[in-house]
């Protein structure tokens, strides 16, 4: 019996070259299998990444801060203050009745070391401005929740306006690339007809123009794909490769409630716009009462400790004291001031009050606009896909005709590119129809994650739409908003 050939070291290295291999087309498949984002996906990536979401949340914070910072004005105050020095003191002093410098008379020179130190206590008992300070705090959180309410708002719109701009975008790219390949087809059957002098030479030169105006629609339509996933990464900080599109599930339905002013008693009541500039007449109108506690007096009580202590030789010893009582301070006259400054807070409230009534018309426009551009959508999105049937039935009836001799190229041409522009209509009608209702939910400030959600089931996950960025690392830099300050502890 022959022994068994030893194993060659080259084979030994050939195992973790199948392995390797072998993961990489695991690998290979798990990229193949990775899910799509759908629009709830990336919304909660917009809530979580938005700069200025973030930025915004920020700001409510400090609001938040700033009524801390008005309390403490009107809570014991205690302050401390301390000194200790050497002193050097020089006497040259006479008088008829004798020296001043010292027993043998003439000059003295003494050297000294002194420490004193202060403890101070008061706790306001009246003190108008700063309770009116703080009144007005509260009244700035109440206007910074409403502000940062819309723009957690704004933030969902814009996610699915970028969204669907994407579907939007790649479905008319879709129809452009369709039509120039058709287009495309008709020039080669005119150059073989014109080869065979069946046609002349204008039809021909008809069909490439056709053909270059579709191309040049074709590269429009792609460039306006790329924009629109960038718009998206901007939103939320990341790159997607590619995001679900919007299926046959979606129900074109008038918005509902079905009339117009339901929404706008809604707009009324929660847009936060239009709450957050009623908030802030409440904060001007707390800015008027600041002035007018400029007039009144300032009562306080305090309490006080002082201690001294000295190596004088001509005064050695310590000195303390201690006081407790009541303080009273009232302004006078301060020049004018505080009457201009009651009068400029009134204006500020004048001013506040027509901003609010200005966003509430605004709104109370808005509000109808859209309402009435979602129920036209319901009609055009239904006679945009008629129209595309009614278009593919024209182009069949002009070819057909073309074939037989009583209809030239420019008329087949023609019937293309509108049908063409018929699916591209629909397209553009389909995507009017979603971001105008979920625009007019913002505002009626009935827009949030549970109205995305809902949008989100009419979705498909089984077609998804992609697009091919340049290379990676180009944006990277660009859409990295950072980590988050970390605050001073």
């Amino acid at each position: 019996m022959m022994p068994s050939r030893p194993v060659k070291p080259a084979n030994r290295t050939a195992r973790p070259a199948r392995r390797t291999l072998l993961s990489m087309l695991v690998a290979s498949l798990m990229v193949g299998q990775v899910q799509a984002a759908d629009l709830l996906t990336i919304t909660r990536d917009a809530l979580e990444n938005n700069a200025d979401l973030a930025a915004t949340r920020a700001d409510t914070s400090s609001v938040e801060a700033g009524r801390d910072v008005e309390r403490g004005d009107l809570l014991p105050q205690v302050n401390a203050s301390g000194q200790v020095a050497h002193n050097e003191q020089f006497e040259s002093q006479t008088s008829s009745f004798g020296s001043t410098g010292g027993s043998g008379g003439g000059a003295s020179d003494d050297r000294y070391n002194s420490a004193s130190l202060t403890l101070e206590a008061t706790q306001a008992l009246y003190d108008a401005v700063n309770s009116a300070e703080l009144e007005q705090a509260e009244r700035q959180i109440d206007q910074q929740t409403y502000q940062l309410a819309a723009t957690e708002q704004q933030v969902l719109i814009d996610v699915a306006s970028a969204y669907f701009d994407i579907l939007r975008a790649h479905e008319i790219l879709e129809a452009r690339r369709a039509q120039e390949r058709a287009i495309g087809r008709q020039l080669e059957q005119a150059r073989e007809q014109f080869d065979v002098g069946l046609i002349a030479i204008t039809e021909v030169e008809e069909a490439q123009a056709s053909y270059d105006q579709s191309r040049a629609d074709r590269i429009a339509a792609e460039s306006d794909l790329q924009v629109a996933f960038e718009a998206l990464e901007r939103l939320t900080g990341k790159r997607y490769d590619s995001i679900e599109s919007l299926g046959d599930a979606m129900t074109v339905t008038p918005p509902e409630p079905a009339k117009r002013d339901a929404w706008v008693d809604l707009a009324m009541d929660n847009n936060p716009q239009v709450l957050a500039q009623q908030a802030g007449v409440e904060v001007s109108r707390s800015g008027v009462e600041v002035s007018k506690a400029q007039r009144l007096p300032v009562v306080e009580a305090f309490a006080n400790y002082q201690y001294a202590d000295s190596d004088n030789s001509t005064l050695e010893g310590e000195d303390s004291s201690a006081q407790v009582g009541v303080g009273v301070s009232m302004p006078l006259y301060t020049g004018g001031r505080t009457s201009a400054g009651i009068r400029q807070s009134t204006y500020a409230l004048e001013a506040s009050q027509y901003n609010f009534e200005a966003q509430r018309r605004d709104t109370v426009q808005q509000v109808r606009s859209l309402f009435t551009q979602v129920s036209n959508n319901v009609a055009t999105v239904e006679a945009r896909a008629q129209a595309i049937v009614s278009n593919q039935s024209a182009l069949d009836a002009t070819r057909a005709g073309y074939e037989v001799g009583t209809r030239n190229i420019v008329d087949v041409l023609n019937a293309e590119q509108s049908l063409y522009d018929a699916i591209a209509d629909h397209a553009d009608a389909r995507y009017d129809y979603v971001i105008n209702l979920l625009s007019l939910r913002q505002q009626s400030g009935t827009l949030d994650v549970a109205a995305i959600e809902e949008v989100n089931g009419w979705l498909d996950d089984s077609e998804n739409v992609s697009f091919t960025l340049p290379e990676e690392g180009r944006y990277d830099q660009a859409l990295d908003i950072g980590e988050p300050p970390q605050p001073d502890a």
